[in-house]
């Protein structure tokens, strides 16, 4: 009996019989690009994060608007003293040769209302640039939205990049290894040189190196993914290829740009941005003005046995002026103007980011389409070169370290081909978002 033969057959089986209890006990979940990207919008933390600043926005329009409202305070004190000396100055207590009083405690309490008239327009101004900063947290969120949904197709197509660069090195493998079956029995029957059979094991030991890599990088593209959508590490994803074909239609560069001008969510945040600078320019403008408001108040005093006031309403106008906002304010003013001089340029510089990122996505995308055309005629160069190289080998007339060159040329096309056209996929749907 083949003693050696038998364990591999029995190695064979064992693995396999692994193979499917590890299948078994982790059934692979199917997912199509739309699902991924539903499912990395739905437990995105980032977007949860936008959603608590835009909480935050809304509360500070709110506390903006409420500075219209009037303002009210109660304020009441209990005293003790220690038998003070009180003279009273009134004409009957100067007829009387003055009169005197003394007491030990008072209470006094008040009631004061105040309702702002003008302020400088620093309210008006002060509800316009909260309301359009929370305009811009509301895009700056759907800005962050639309990079959720690039970042989960990134991470769908290098799974499936990773899966496919796998399958094809799998494929290599399963040859390689039926070839140094077929040249074991060659060698064993004296019709074939050992060395030649140790050049081609060697390259079987190649391809299972590049494999055990291939499922390593599908390992963290797949970890990478489920994080990203929120799903258990463990969990295996198969994905749909069909889910990922691009549209055929593609714009010109200047059209690209004209639509990024018109929908891009962070031009338009960084837009509110600059009027909401202009409102704070005209808020710190506001302190140059006095602050008027109507005031009304209720006054109560109990002194034990000495004087009791009650029912003291009072009601006024109440003018307040800051005289150092005179040398003050000049510098408030030039802080919020540096401050819109900053939004001006990061609109520029934005402007210019846009630019690049259309022209860099959209050549990577044509440079893409050109490379998938050349790597299809390399694959089929290398096949067939492959073919001849072999039917040459079978007569006798190449060396087999050249035939085995040959089929790992064969191999880097096929890779390289796959990969091309995942690249041109990743490209065109960079390109949408980019253009918002």
């Amino acid at each position: 009996m083949n003693y050696r033969k038998y364990i591999k057959q029995l190695m064979a089986f064992m693995s396999l019989l692994l193979l499917l209890m590890s299948a078994k006990g982790q059934e692979m979940k199917p997912l199509t690009l739309q699902e991924a990207i539903d499912l990395g919008v739905k437990n995105s933390k980032q977007l949860r994060l936008n959603k608590a600043k835009i909480d935050e926005s809304i509360a500070y329009t709110k506390e903006a608007e409420d500075r219209r409202l009037p303002d009210a305070s109660i304020s009441g004190s209990y005293l003790r003293f220690n038998k003070p000396d009180v003279k009273l100055k009134t004409a009957a207590a100067d007829s009387a040769g003055g009169a005197s009083a003394s007491f030990s405690q008072a209470l006094y309490g008040m009631a004061n209302v105040s309702l702002p008239l003008f302020t400088g327009m620093k309210i008006k101004y002060g509800i316009e640039s909260a309301r359009y900063l929370e305009q811009a947290t509301r895009l700056d969120a759907a800005n962050d939205k639309e990079e959720i949904v690039l970042n989960t197709i990134a991470s769908y197509i290098n799974l499936y990049k990773a899966n496919a660069a796998a399958k094809l090195v799998q494929e290599n493998l399963v040859q390689s290894r039926k070839r140094d079956e077929d040249f074991s029995n060659l060698e064993k029957n004296g019709l074939l040189a050992r060395n030649d059979l140790l050049k081609s094991q060697l390259e079987t030991s190649n391809f299972e190196l590049a494999l055990v890599d291939a499922q390593n990088s599908i390992r963290l593209a797949m970890v990478n993914m489920n994080l990203l959508l929120g799903l258990p590490e463990s969990t295996n994803l198969l994905l749909d290829s069909a889910s990922i074909i691009r549209p055929a239609e593609l714009k010109t560069i200047l059209e690209y740009e004209a639509l990024a001008d018109q929908n891009r969510k962070d031009v338009q945040a960084i837009t509110y941005r600059q009027k909401a600078a202009d409102a704070a320019i005209k808020v710190a403008r506001g302190d140059y003005y006095p602050n008027i408001a109507l005031t009304g108040g209720l006054v109560a005093v109990n002194i034990p046995d000495f004087l009791s006031v009650t029912n003291a309403v009072n009601v006024g106008l109440g003018v307040k002026y800051d005289l150092a906002s005179l040398w003050k304010t000049k510098s408030k003013i030039q802080q919020a103007e540096a401050r819109k001089q900053q939004v001006q340029v990061n609109e520029e510089m934005l402007n210019d980011q846009i630019r690049f990122s259309i022209n860099k996505a959209y050549n990577d995308y044509l440079s893409g389409l050109k490379r998938i055309e050349v790597y299809r005629k390399a694959v089929d160069q290398a096949s067939e070169n492959y073919r001849i190289s072999k039917n040459k080998y079978d007569n006798n007339v190449l060396l087999l370290t050249d035939l085995l060159d040959t089929d790992v040329e064969q191999l880097r096309t096929k890779l390289n081909l796959e990969i091309a056209k995942a690249d041109a996929e990743l490209a065109y749907f960079t390109l949408q978002p980019t253009t918002g």
